[in-house]
């Protein structure tokens, strides 16, 4: 938003986070989190009020308006703390660190807008809360009289302030103190029962609303499934119908593909609105390979929208993927995607409506404040039957009606979209689109993918590490842990997608950096930070997925696959460590620790390695071989001849007259094979 020149400013006017910039103009006087702020608080001794969000949380623009906005609001802020402004998305650690001190002040979870008051001296936190609003109400206090309480209890309880602070940072040491253990199947098959006892057999997901997508529960289920022969069909039957549920609720972008945040409600039905690249990074690779698994057509669908929605909205000109769309537009909520029925009656024709009213909806009740937002009710074989049609031409016009909508809803004003470019999610989207790629046959999506890959490299790595963020132009803030594995993983993909020389000298190197400066030496796994990152209250190593999975588990599944591939056993030994130092904490929820628990079932069943080395047109049956099933622990490269400088055991690999197989089992390799019969019996010995 322009604002006018006489309009003031604060400390946040220089930033390149399109968040933080939304507060550059408030009357509260912002810092980012930076040495100035720091030395502040300390030499006036002030409290930090520290307030964490992103530009596409839609509470976070309640509350910025109901209160950062108001002058009351701002002069007390102003007047009793020094205040810091933070974007999550570029400070993930502050919010690690800080969203898990709320969970241990409060009992409970937290969320955005986080806000945490911390000591000026040690910034340990010793008050937590998320959304409060300007006046009392939702049974919460008001803001203004809340920030008066905290900062009087502050002056006048110094010894239990103190007290509690070093209660807090014991309990946060205690929790990077992991222990060890031995890592066995039995994990993994609580996993599996776990998920079944949260399963809603009537809607599909996981648990109560609000409900998210959770791509690492059904990708567990699914595994699952390939690694019991396909003989648990309870497993792909949930994997399979909660994939179903979400594609066709409002969840999902009925016109234009991708998919929001999260549902409001158990149906899939209203979602939050935004829409965030490290969930449709994670989601078009599940659909990808489910539909390789199934051959749903519906899966296939949703991956070539979704991917076409990401190519055509979420990717820049230069190559790297932008982070989130907003849930807003024109200051409602969803506002960009709901409808009015007489609107769609006047675009659609006579043929068109009767059928597109039926299939989503616009015969029931208004489903989202007085309109109406896309929900699939009646499959298309009903439709047909209900109409006295065939299917074909059912599909036909419900494709030129969604098609007509789509390009009248984009001359709407459309959300806000977060343009930095963040490192961590980028990987996550070119994994999900080299999946799409690979299992669609659709090139153009590879393309896609290492366009990406290109503009990181380019602008994101420099002396042998990464950065995290790029903004206008700028790169900034070292690279934390997941910004490394979550590309590794990414590249490993791609390669399986399409080789390029040079792709996996840059994975062996982000594999080094990561052992170089975020494992811990002593007690095994990975910090988030790197060693020489700036000293915080608490270097977190988390091992538990949330939003995003857990770095702990993509670094020992990525290591793990690279140790493999290139005969390393210090990658493979990096891997078991991990994996041994969290195994305890894996046991007691193992639900909640699915990328630790895909590294452990390829320790515990090393992945099938299969390496072919010819000419590119000649190698396209060999491949089609391999990848024509759903193999989930199979590797496969498919490396032209000619190809230069290859590392590890794969310069061993030779090329022959034709095209040769290298088939590998962990690190028990098979003679090479030259017909594409000996191919095929090999990988039968094995699923």
């Amino acid at each position: 938003m322009n604002k006018p020149a006489s309009t003031p400013t604060n400390h946040l006017i220089n930033e390149t986070s399109p968040y933080l910039l939304q507060h550059a103009h408030n009357p509260v006087e912002w810092y980012p989190w930076s040495q100035q702020a720091l030395d502040k608080a300390r030499r006036e001794n002030k409290p930090i009020l520290l307030s964490i969000g992103y530009s596409a949380c839609h509470w976070c623009h309640v509350m910025a308006h109901e209160s950062f906005e108001d002058e009351a609001t701002a002069q007390v802020m102003n007047t009793l703390f020094v205040n810091i402004k933070v974007d999550r998305e570029e400070r993930p650690d502050l919010d690690k660190i800080y969203q898990t001190a709320h969970q241990l002040l409060t009992q409970r979870g937290g969320g955005w807008p986080l806000t945490v008051i911390l000591t000026p001296d040690d910034h340990a936190p010793f008050f937590a809360g998320t959304y409060f609003p300007r006046e009392p109400r939702y049974g919460l206090p008001g803001f203004k009289e809340l920030l008066q309480r905290i900062e009087a209890f502050y002056r006048e309880h110094p010894e239990e302030v103190r007290l509690q602070n070093a209660s807090l940072i014991n309990a946060l040491e205690s929790m990077a103190s992991i222990g060890g253990g031995e890592i066995n199947a039995a994990a993994l098959d609580i996993a599996r029962r776990q998920l079944e006892q949260s399963f809603d057999a009537r809607h599909g997901g996981f648990g109560r609303a609000p409900k998210f997508p959770h791509p690492t529960h059904i990708e567990r289920l699914l595994r699952h499934w390939a690694a019991t022969g396909r003989a648990d069909d309870k497993a792909l039957s949930m994997a399979r119908f909660t994939l179903t549920q979400m594609a066709q609720g409002g969840l999902y972008d009925q016109l234009g593909g991708g998919f929001c945040r999260y549902s409001v409600d158990e149906l899939w039905m209203i979602p939050h609105f935004e829409k965030m690249l490290y969930d449709n990074g994670p989601l078009l690779a599940l659909y990808s390979e489910a539909w390789l698994a199934t051959r749903e057509p519906l899966f296939k669908h949703v991956a070539e929208e979704t991917a076409a929605w990401v190519m055509r909205e979420m990717q820049s000109s230069q190559g790297g993927y932008y982070s989130t769309l907003d849930a807003d537009s024109e200051g409602h909520e969803g506002k960009f995607y709901a409808w009015d029925r007489e609107e769609v009656k006047a675009l659609l024709d006579e043929n068109e409506y009767p059928l597109f009213a039926r299939r989503f909806g616009l015969d029931q009740p208004a489903n989202f404040e007085g309109q109406w937002h896309l929900h699939v009710y009646q499959d298309i074989s009903t439709l047909a039957g209900e109409f006295s049609m065939s299917e074909a031409p059912v599909t036909t016009l419900l494709d030129t009606a969604r098609a007509t909508l789509f390009a009248a809803r984009q001359k709407r004003i459309h959300p806000g979209r977060d343009e930095k470019i963040l490192t961590a999610w980028n990987g996550l989207m070119i994994k999900g689109m080299a999946a799409a790629g690979r299992h669609l046959n659709q090139p153009g999506h590879i393309d896609s993918a290492q366009h990406a890959l290109d503009f990181i490299q380019a602008h994101l790595w420099r002396d042998g590490r990464l950065l995290a963020n790029y903004k206008d132009g700028r790169a900034t803030l070292p690279a934390y842990l997941d910004d490394y594995v979550f590309l590794i993983d990414g590249i490993l993909e791609l390669l399986q997608a399409r080789w390029r020389d040079g792709d996996l000298t840059f994975a062996i190197a982000l594999a080094e950096a990561v052992l170089t400066h975020f494992e811990d030496k002593d007690q095994g796994g990975f910090f988030f930070t790197a060693d020489d990152h700036e000293k915080l209250i608490h270097r977190p190593k988390p091992l538990g997925d949330d939003a995003l999975p857990s770095g702990n588990g993509i670094a020992a599944f990525v290591l793990g696959r690279l140790g493999h591939l290139l005969g390393e056993t210090r990658y493979l030994d990096a891997a078991a460590r991990t994996l041994q130092a969290a195994w305890p904490t894996v046991t007691e929820i193992p639900y909640a620790h699915n990328a630790l628990l895909l590294a452990a079932e390829e320790y515990l069943h090393s992945p099938q390695t299969i390496v072919l080395l010819g000419a590119l047109d000649a190698m396209r049956e060999w491949h089609a071989i391999c990848a024509k099933d759903y193999a989930p622990r199979r590797f496969i490269l498919a490396i032209p001849s000619d190809a230069t400088s290859l590392p590890g055991v794969l310069a061993q690999r030779k090329p022959r007259d034709g095209v040769v197989a290298y088939v590998c089992d962990g690190l028990a390799c098979g003679t090479p094979l030259e017909t594409p019969g000996a191919l095929e019996a090999a990988l039968h010995e094995r699923p």
